[in-house]
């Protein structure tokens, strides 16, 4: 049996919290993901939600997010490689993931699978490619009265290309602008994305990146 699911360090952190969950909250928390799944761009649940999510499943920011990110990443790799429930369940009690945790992404794929599978059928996608990555760091000074405070910043240049002038949001809500260049006589849009991030949001980053590491080596 080929593992679709490999215990990378995010997963094995993700699964050390996810096995701390009441497994009721857990079964609700995945049916909402499933239902959202299909709705690339748009937040499974509110910054509001999220707040009360954290309160109710004792974790922190960044542990919720790592949980709603690998939850949703188990569930796409079921739909990329049309696993069967229960050897769904299978591979995850090999990566440590309780039995009871397991079988709520089993009975959930089970009898939710079928219907995203469908949805995401109907959804149509228009990658851009990145052509290129420029960064450079800024450090803005606070206010007068405390000068030896200081700000660090990274900001990220992404070249991007496609055949679609729609221009499309990325990377989450970050804050961003962008520079559009039309390449004459084509329909071929160029876009600079410019993203700014603080020390947390680039760490968020690269646990994403992270994440999606593990999704492009589970496919080799």
């Amino acid at each position: 049996m080929t593992s679709i699911i490999k215990e990378t360090q995010s997963i094995k952190e993700a699964v050390t919290f996810i096995n701390a969950i009441d497994v009721n909250k857990f079964s609700r928390l995945i049916s909402r993901i499933i239902q959202k799944l299909h709705l690339k761009g748009e937040r499974t649940f509110s910054e509001e939600e999220e707040e009360k999510l954290q309160a109710a499943l004792s974790l922190d920011k960044n542990a919720l997010n790592l949980v709603l990110e690998t939850s949703a990443f188990i569930l796409e790799q079921a739909v990329y490689h049309n696993v069967k429930p229960a050897s769904l369940q299978q591979q995850l009690e090999m990566v440590h993931l309780t039995p009871e945790k397991a079988e709520v992404f089993s009975q959930t794929w089970a009898t939710t699978g079928p219907e995203l599978v469908e949805k995401l059928k109907c959804n149509l996608f228009a990658p851009k490619k990145l052509e290129y990555v420029g960064w450079q760091l800024n450090l803005q000074m606070a206010q007068s009265s405390h000068a030896r405070l200081k700000s660090p910043s990274a900001v990220l240049q992404l070249g991007l290309q496609g055949e679609d002038s729609e221009i499309l949001g990325i990377l989450l809500l970050l804050p961003l602008t962008k520079e559009l260049e039309l390449a004459t006589g084509c329909c071929t849009v160029q876009e600079n994305v410019f993203v700014e991030f603080n020390h947390q949001q680039l760490l968020d980053l690269y646990n994403k990146l992270e994440i999606v590491q593990g999704q492009l080596d589970s496919l080799t």
